[in-house]
């Protein structure tokens, strides 16, 4: 894609897309604002860990909730996320292949993943297993944009990604959904959720099998599979109390270029709730998450099995409009492997604290945390955000934030590779931003900078030699009007490498992404425009992974009451893109066209 034809078409998006902030003004009945208010000034948890409108959270906020993720019907959890505002995705070739999430240029292993709360990630890797989440057992992703190590720990550099799942509501409600498509693809889900007085329930298992295609041209079809099962129940009292489980787990195989890898996914926890009295409630939980896999390749049989086991007490004091939270957090990672780590465990103690302080038309959030940790020592991070609403529409705000990402077992322990004198990275970072909020409509636009020292470059004797410094500019924009939803989002990104002026690899610094559907009678039709400038595989920047875009379509029919029947069509105009290149120089091709098909009942 040509740079210069590429910043021109998007500096034209960015024109076309603000206005549509302008339609949010036309006249609507009270039920259609409410669902408004829902869909486009949603709450959002993920951003201060307590419920807020996006607009109240002083943060740069994307929910993507359950109407799209059963509009798009995606086979990959990534799908959704791939140009989002400050989001960039890469891997190594469809259907389970290793993919990363970067947010706001920072790396996989500075982005968080939480499941209802619960981080998920591979100790020895430090990011997280995207690849193998089926999109069907969720209901709602929330992305915040921005330093959160504050309230997160470790690694919260350049944001943090939540899924949830469901809770269960009313009536007892089945879902079933048979599907399939290109590349001999099979998908079967199951679920059935609703509650019963004070009991909140939601039952799942899917299915997904896929012969998959020639992930490196010349070496045959990589096939993959997943089943996952899904518990979730809580309980809620008279006196206020509640007490809850979740327990997902996801396991398959995935073949790659010279073997395979079994996988698990899994995470676990109980928590319980109570009013301690009517201005505190005190939260207690324990979880559990797992990254197992056993892998078979041209170097013979390895197993590499991590688990961190988490201890989290959480106490909110509400203040009048004002809210404290403070509490602390005992970690332990361990690590199970046929490689002799030097070290297979470390511990973590953290406290923090947290304010949100409402003196209207100013907005105050102030928040610290220290974690000790036996591996890399002490930290202390912390954020501070200013908002000011200028009028009943527009939201000015501004904040500070610092946060961490810890080395790795692989970083400190493999054998021959680690170096256990690593320091953690230590980042800075500002951002100025404005939101407009209509109802039926909003338009948000920020700036930001945030700066890396000890940055941990190198795979082989990694260590603390460089510096980074990532500048850029995201702007969000949707509409709900006349059975239309309108999406879309348009990134700039400097990711620096400060040592020699190189933009960091497999990173693109520009991105769009456009959303449309309409509901017409009992049918839906929609579809997605994502493009993405070029990247480097290296370091150096020389070799280039040329940019690319991507046409989707989609379409559902409700043919009877109860169920429905949806077509997807994905990269429509066959485009052959990598966002990954291979060690011998060979590009990771992604997929090219594919259709799906599926019969629901329930949904």
């Amino acid at each position: 894609m040509n740079t210069t034809h590429a910043s021109r078409g998007l500096a034209a998006f960015a024109l076309a897309a603000l206005p549509l902030a302008v339609l949010a003004q036309t006249p609507s009945s009270a039920s259609d604002d409410e669902v408004a208010t829902e869909t486009l000034n949603p709450l959002t948890v993920t951003a201060t860990r307590a419920p807020r409108t996006a607009d109240e959270t002083l943060a740069s906020v994307t929910v993507i909730d359950e109407a799209a993720l059963r509009r798009q019907d995606p086979t990959d959890i990534t799908d959704l996320l791939r140009g989002q505002p400050g989001v960039d995705v890469n891997s190594n070739g469809g259907f389970g292949k290793a993919t990363s999430i970067y947010i706001r240029g920072t790396g996989s292993e500075s982005t968080p993943l939480l499941i209802d709360g619960i981080r998920l990630r591979s100790a020895t890797l430090g990011g997280a297993a995207w690849q193998f989440l089926d999109p069907r057992m969720f209901d709602r992703a929330e992305i915040v944009r921005g330093p959160r190590g504050s309230l997160y720990g470790a690694d919260a550099v350049g944001g943090v990604v939540q899924l949830f799942t469901p809770r269960g509501e009313g009536e007892p409600t089945p879902r079933i959904s048979l599907g399939g498509g290109s590349f001999d693809t099979r998908r079967a889900s199951a679920s059935l959720s609703g509650s019963e007085g004070g009991t909140r329930y939601h039952v799942a298992a899917s299915r997904l099998d896929t012969d998959g295609y020639e992930i490196i041209e010349g070496e045959g079809d990589k096939g993959y599979d997943n089943t996952t099962g899904l518990v979730r129940l809580s309980h809620g009292f008279d006196n206020g109390a509640e007490v809850g489980v979740l327990a997902l787990r996801a396991r398959g195989n995935t073949e790659f270029v010279g073997g395979n890898t079994d996988y698990v996914q899994q995470v676990a926890g109980v928590y319980g709730e109570l009013p301690m009295t009517d201005a505190w409630k005190s939260r207690l939980t324990l979880s559990e998450a797992r990254d197992e896999s056993d892998n078979i390749d041209v170097f013979g049989d390895s197993v590499i099995n991590t688990r961190t086991r988490t201890t989290r007490w959480e106490n909110t004091l509400v203040f009048g409009p004002h809210e404290l939270v403070a509490g602390a957090e005992y970690a332990r990672d361990n690590v199970d492997a046929t490689v002799d780590y030097d070290e297979d465990s470390r511990n973590n103690l953290a406290f923090f604290t947290q304010a949100l302080l409402d003196f209207s038309p100013v907005t105050v959030l102030a928040s610290l945390r220290h974690d000790d940790n036996e591996a890399y020592g002490e930290e202390v991070t912390g954020s501070l955000a200013l908002g000011y609403a200028l009028d009943e529409i527009h939201t000015l705000r501004a904040s500070y934030g610092t946060a961490f990402r810890a080395p790795t077992f692989n970083d400190l322990y493999y054998p021959g590779y680690g170096n256990p004198d690593l320091e953690s990275e230590e980042s800075e970072s500002v951002e100025l931003g404005i939101r407009g909020q209509f109802d039926h409509g909003f338009w948000d636009l920020a700036f930001y900078q945030s700066d890396i020292d000890n940055f941990i470059a190198g795979q082989r004797s990694p260590s603390n030699i460089r510096k980074a410094r990532i500048r850029g500019a995201e702007v969000a924009t949707g509409a709900d009007v006349n059975n239309w939803s309108l999406r879309a989002a348009l990134t700039y990104s400097d990711p620096e490498n400060r040592a020699n002026g190189n933009r960091l690899r497999n990173r693109a610094s520009r991105s769009l992404r456009f959303d449309a559907d309409r509901v017409l009678g009992d049918w839906t039709l929609g579809g997605s425009l994502i493009a993405q400038n070029h990247r480097y595989d290296d370091a150096d920047n020389d070799k280039r992974l040329s940019g690319f875009g991507l046409v989707n379509l989609r379409a559902g029919w409700t043919f009877a009451p109860g169920w429905s029947t949806r077509l997807t069509l994905e990269n429509v105009l066959d485009k052959s893109y990598a966002t990954d290149r291979r060690f011998d120089g060979r590009d990771y091709r992604a997929p090219g066209r594919a259709a799906f098909l599926s019969v629901n009942f329930g949904q």
